[in-house]
């Protein structure tokens, strides 16, 4: 949830928090609900269409701000760990740099959909785009059309047309998870057989792209000993004003002017990150990015509205040079941030755009086809002229040495009542490296549960008996389903134990020119023959010379045909590895997790009598 006014209808996006307030917040709460109320039945008297969607936006966003304020104040300080922000940009010397391995690193990937009327595009980008690894310079991407197999070029459309008859290029309406994946949708004629193969296919993407390169990035480190301190490299400056339990209020500048090709491109150069005493870096919950002054003053341009009847341009001329002119005065940043955790120091680092790079390159991608599972017995290369860096497999590999208290430790249990002939009881865990070495060769053993009644204290009483069918359990995805229609007695409490399952995992690591026999690297692409390392019980992880993890790029499965060469796998990585460390589950053991719940209360008036 981060907030900064003057804030556009379209541009508001609060992920609002759940919590218990205190009272005075309550009131608060109640007299914000009020106001809303007051506000939008003001709104409905104003009848120049102009001014009231002017007044509708200042002043929602006013509130929206003000509820967004009260949700953070009362979020419970409940510690959750990330990841380094700036973990990518460490691993290149220059902002440039990183901006070039971006752009060079792009490609194009198609996918098959469930039509034949239908062929998806995927671009993928080397680095990753949800947070906190979200590419951390300004960038637009632009796509423009795509070229087919008999060289006809299809205009990219921001969405799909019903009565266009012709081949067209629009966002998928299939992912919402990348919004820069693309379809191909080609004409349906009613009644005639569409022949596949014989269709034009896309063959490349054009589009432009634009990414602003700070000249650099300057860090300041922080504790309680530099509040009311400015802190000060060169052009840039921060001043701690407060750091509290879970939130730090900080001012920041950069005295030297931006650069003229930036022009009016929306800028946010602070990025803040915080850690606990065991030196782990904290979640956000979000920050305000507005001083009281500046509400005050949004606010007063709300109340002139509010006392217009008609909208002119004279008055919309007005209230924006009365803004140009407050913000002229305002010689310092305002920011507000929330951590999810009790902050123990923190960094303030700051991008300096003055000197920027701006870098515009029109692009003209081919389209690739690499199919998680192919019968092809060709490897095809996918070889980029890029360096990539796997910054979040160190934490991932923490699962090969998981230990028997850690994955008790990590079990979270939840109910579900709504249905209370077949609640539920479920038991799950954070995924891990040990989950996906796990295979398939489950031996669960006995999963022991009894439901009791509850005494007059609220503790546990005597065991029910029920018949069998009564209730459920399903081990393998860790879920107990009871039907209480079958219950002679309402149930509080079900003990029992529920099985986990817990990896043995061997690590190796070796040379990639002494490779064993069974894997093989081609360029970027390591060849995995699946008979002598079957994918169940092994995975493979590259480093090259800076003793960094690679990103991997995607793999391919060849199930090539009983004449061919075999099983095999090629996984592709961003840049040369010279080490490879190879993990093996040698063996998988049962682990009984021991509970005692007391039940939710379902609602049984409706259960048959």
């Amino acid at each position: 949830m981060d907030v900064r006014l003057p804030l556009t209808s379209a541009g508001i996006c609060l992920a609002l928090l759940l919590g218990a307030c205190s009272p005075g917040e309550e009131k608060r709460q109640v007299s914000l609900e009020e106001r809303t109320a007051q506000f939008e039945k003001s709104l409905d008297a104003i009848t120049d269409p102009k001014l009231k969607d002017a007044v509708a936006e200042l002043g929602g966003s006013l509130l929206l701000l003000e509820r967004a304020q009260l949700k953070l104040n009362r979020k419970p300080v409940e510690t959750e760990y990330g990841e380094d922000a700036l973990a990518v940009l460490k691993h290149y010397p220059t902002p440039q740099a990183l901006v070039d391995t971006y752009v060079n690193g792009l490609f194009v990937l198609r996918k098959d959909s469930s039509s034949d009327y239908l062929t998806d595009l995927q671009p993928v980008f080397p680095f990753n785009f949800n947070a906190p690894a979200a590419f951390l310079f300004p960038h637009g991407l632009e796509w423009q059309s795509v070229t087919l197999s008999n060289k006809r070029v299809v205009t990219f459309q921001p969405e799909w047309s019903e009565t266009d008859p012709g081949i067209q290029l629009s966002p998928s309406s299939s992912s919402l998870n990348n919004p820069d994946d693309l379809t191909v949708t080609y004409p349906f004629i009613e009644g005639l057989d569409i022949d596949h193969k014989n269709q034009p296919q896309p063959v490349s993407l054009q589009g432009k792209l634009e990414v602003i390169a700070p000249r650099r990035l300057h860090s300041f480190n922080l504790t309680k000993k530099d509040v009311g301190q400015t802190r000060t490299d060169d052009n840039l400056s921060v001043t701690l004003l407060k750091l509290a339990q879970n939130y730090a209020e900080i001012e920041f500048n950069n005295s030297a002017p931006l650069a003229p090709e930036i022009g009016d491109t929306p800028l946010n150069p602070l990025i803040v990150q915080a850690r606990d005493t065991t030196g782990q870096f904290l979640t956000r919950s979000g920050s305000i990015n507005e001083t009281p002054t500046q509400i005050a003053f949004y606010q007063q341009q709300l109340a002139k509205m509010q006392q217009q009847k008609t909208w002119s341009e004279a008055f919309g001329k007005q209230l924006d040079e009365e803004q140009r002119a407050f913000e002229k005065k305002q010689t310092r940043h305002y920011s507000k941030v929330y951590f999810n955790g009790p902050i123990e120091t923190l960094e303030v680092s700051l991008l300096d755009f003055p000197g920027a790079t701006v870098t515009r390159k029109d692009l003209n991608l081919p389209v690739r086809r690499f199919d998680r599972n192919t019968t092809e017995k060709t490897i095809q290369p996918l070889s980029l002229p890029v360096v990539v860096y796997d910054d979040q497999a160190t934490t991932w590999l923490k699962g090969a040495t998981l230990t028997e208290e850690q994955l008790k430790k990590g079990v979270s249990i939840s109910q579900s009542v709504d249905d209370p002939s077949a609640a539920r009881v479920e038991f799950s865990h954070l995924r891990s490296f040990n989950d996906e070495l796990l295979g398939s060769s489950f031996n669960p053993g006995d999963s022991p549960v009894s439901f009791f009644t509850e005494d007059s204290r609220g503790k546990r009483d005597e065991p029910i008996e029920l018949p069998a069918e009564a209730y459920q359990v399903d081990p393998l995805r860790g879920t107990i389903t009871y039907d209480l229609n079958l219950f002679p007695e309402t149930p509080a409490y079900v003990v029992g134990s529920m099985p986990l399952f817990l990896a043995t995992v061997e690590k190796k690591t070796v040379d990639a020119h002494q490779l064993p026999k069974g894997l093989e690297l081609k360029g970027n692409a390591l060849v995995v023959d699946l008979k002598v390392f079957p994918d169940q019980d092994w995975r493979f992880f590259a480093k090259d010379d800076t003793g960094n993890y690679l990103k991997e790029i995607l793999a391919v499965n060849h199930d090539a045909s009983p004449e061919g060469p075999g099983l095999f796998a090629v996984h592709y990585f961003y840049g040369q590895p010279t080490q490879l460390e190879t993990y093996q589950r040698t063996d998988l053991a049962t682990v009984q997790y021991g509970f005692e719940v007391k039940l939710d209360k379902a609602d049984t008036s409706h259960l048959v009598q």
